[in-house]
Order: C-alpha cells, then sequence, then structure tokens
C-alpha cells in the first residue's frame, strides 16, 4: 500500500501509531533488521514486550539497564519497545537523537497516579526533604525531582545517602513501603502504584503454592506487602531474571508482568515458569499498556520513523539532572542494569 506521509502522521493523531495496511507476505524479522542496518537504528525493549519484539531486540532490560543502554547509544535513531515514560528517558539522554515508540498510547497507570502539579503541591509542604522518583514516571515527575531511581538501584541509592536525609519517595508506593522496611527509612510516600502488580491475588497466589509446594514464588517490589511477605524472593525484573537462573529451584511462580517469562524461559529452558495469577478472570498478568506494542507497529514505525517523541527543551534539561545523578551513583556504587 502506498502511503502519503502527511496522512500517516494523520493517523498517528487519531490512534497512536501508524495505522497502516502491511504486505502479509513480508518477513517482518528480516525487513526489521534492514531497517536497522539502513537508519543505523537501536531497537531497546523492555522484558515486558511481547516475545517477538524481545527477539529482534538489540538489547533487552529492565529501567535501569535500559536507561544506561540509551545514554551510551552511538545509534542515530533509537527505537524504544516499551512505554511512554522509558522512550521519554532515552530523548531526555538522547536530545540530537530521533526517538521513537511503536505506539503513542503505551502509557504507565503508574506514571498516570502522580500528576506534576499534584505532586509539585505535596513537595511544596515538605521543603526539608529531598524527592527520589522511581524511573517510572513522567518528565515532569522528573523535572520535580532530586534522584531518579529503579528497582534495581532504588535501596542503594537511599541507603547512599545521610541517615538523617529527609526523603520523599515518588511515585510507587509499594516499592517505597519495601525500601523503608528492608533500609529502616522512614520515608515520606506518594501514593502512587501499578496496576499489574497491585492486581495479584493473595489467594490465588497461595493456593497455587499449595498445588506446586516445590516451586518459589520471586516478586517484584511493586507488589503488595502481603504478597511481598511469602515471597522467596524479591527483586527487579533483571535480578528476578538472574536468580531463576542461577538458583537451584526447578520451577517458580513469578509475581510480575508476564512478558518476563519468554527470557526466563530461554535463560532456563529444563525449568518451569508458573505466571501468578491476578485478581480477575485472566490467567496471566499482562500490562495492558506494554502489549500496545506489536511486531508490525515496530516495523512501520521504522520505516516511517514516527510516531517520535518531542520534548520542550527546558523540561527535558531539568528532567535530565536527576537520572544523571542516578547515572554517576550507579557507576560510584557498582550497579549495572
Amino acid at each position: 500500500m502506498t502511503v502519503n506521509f502527511d496522512d500517516a502522521l494523520m493517523k498517528i493523531d487519531e490512534k497512536g501509531f501508524l495505522d497502516i495496511e502491511i504486505d502479509p507476505s513480508l518477513d517482518l524479522f528480516e525487513e526489521i533488521e534492514k531497517l536497522k542496518r539502513e537508519k543505523n537504528a537501536v531497537i531497546l525493549a523492555h522484558y515486558y514486550q511481547e516475545p517477538d519484539i524481545q527477539d529482534i531486540a538489540d538489547y533487552i532490560g529492565d529501567s535501569l539497564g535500559l536507561a544506561q543502554k540509551a545514554a551510551k547509544t552511538e545509534a542515530d535513531i533509537i527505537v524504544f519497545a516499551g512505554v511512554h515514560f522509558m522512550a521519554e528517558t532515552a530523548k531526555i539522554l538522547n536530545p540530537a537523537k530521533k526517538v521513537l515508540l511503536p505506539d503513542l498510547k503505551a502509557g504507565c497507570s503508574l506514571s498516570d497516579s502522580c500528576p506534576p502539579p499534584l505532586f509539585k503541591a505535596f513537595k511544596d509542604k515538605h521543603p526539608d526533604h529531598i524527592v527520589i522518583s522511581y524511573i517510572n514516571c513522567s518528565a515532569g515527575i522528573k523535572a520535580l525531582s532530586d534522584i531518579i531511581c529503579t528497582s534495581s538501584n532504588a535501596r542503594a541509592i537511599v541507603e547512599s545517602l545521610p541517615a538523617d536525609q529527609k526523603i520523599i519517595f515518588a511515585p510507587d508506593k509499594n516499592l517505597g513501603g519495601y525500601i523503608n522496611k528492608v533500609s529502616g527509612r522512614d520515608m515520606l510516600l506518594w501514593n502512587g502504584a501499578c496496576m499489574v502488580h497491585e492486581i495479584f491475588s493473595l489467594e490465588k497466589i497461595t493456593r497455587l503454592k499449595e498445588r506446586h509446594p516445590e516451586a518459589k514464588l520471586v516478586a517484584h517490589p511493586e507488589c503488595e506487602e502481603a504478597v511481598l511477605k511469602i515471597a522467596d524472593f524479591i527483586g527487579s525484573t533483571t535480578q528476578l531474571l538472574k536468580y531463576t537462573e542461577k538458583d537451584k529451584s526447578q520451577s517458580f511462580i513469578v509475581a510480575t508482568e508476564a512478558g518476563i517469562l519468554h527470557q526466563m524461559q530461554k535463560n532456563a529452558p529444563h525449568k518451569t515458569f508458573i505466571a501468578a495469577p491476578p485478581d480477575n478472570a485472566c490467567a496471566c498478568n499482562d500490562c495492558p499498556h506494554m502489549k500496545l506494542n506489536t511486531l508490525e507497529k515496530l516495523y512501520l514505525c521504522m520505516k516511517y520513523e514516527q510516531p517520535e517523541i518531542l520534548m520542550d527543551e527546558e523540561l527535558r534539561i531539568a528532567a535530565r539532572k536527576p537520572i544523571d545523578k542516578m547515572l554517576e551513583l550507579s557507576e560510584i556504587l557498582g550497579l549495572g542494569g
């Protein structure tokens, strides 16, 4: 199908992605590899993306690893297979590069739970506190923060600060609560949460553990405290991946977004991985925002170089400072992706 570029832009405005017919005979994997070479493009993908996207990506990682790769890439075009705040972070770190997101509507419930105007009013009430914000937030929240963190480095960053330093932690109350518990801090928490990690059913997980007594429960710290209390291991997506690969156990119940199971199975094909059940009718716990990206949308966004992430320069500069602080601390503390 021949497409006028102006028409393509119009379709992005309406739907958040290029809604164009694709020749069904095309080998999308081959075409995407060709586009990467032609355009000097790199594909960064989060572990929660669909398996096809993970398999075609140049780098797969969690929020810390992806931010580190975005900061160091020499590619001219960064194609971010993730959600909006992740692509936004890549643009913050690479103002001269073109950053693409296959679907502009791939948002984040956690990010949405912390609107910048409301958070600013909250912050202004506590002028003696510094702000540490989880990277799963908008550029507006990053610009209001002193340090950004990820689930991989949050504890180390908090513990690197003086014990008497007053801290506001945003936007995830569950991650903040977990860090308070393991570090002995008393950070002031913003009341935000991730819809994916809050929906796990303690009752269903308990019944699943009874049916699989040999299986270890591994959980992301964005899960609610009741789930974390019964977990055998708590960690970021990368930490969960490494743990399940190296631990002697042969089966695991995984309490995080189900996309990670693809990499777990690839890294340990002889082991069994079971998605922890949510408190709804679904069999597994998928992030609807992450799953908006598809291989077809990835191909189209690379071909037409749209949708592109654009940002106000003043906001970008303000949002970059706390990210640079995180990357600096991560290097000092020896924290990898």
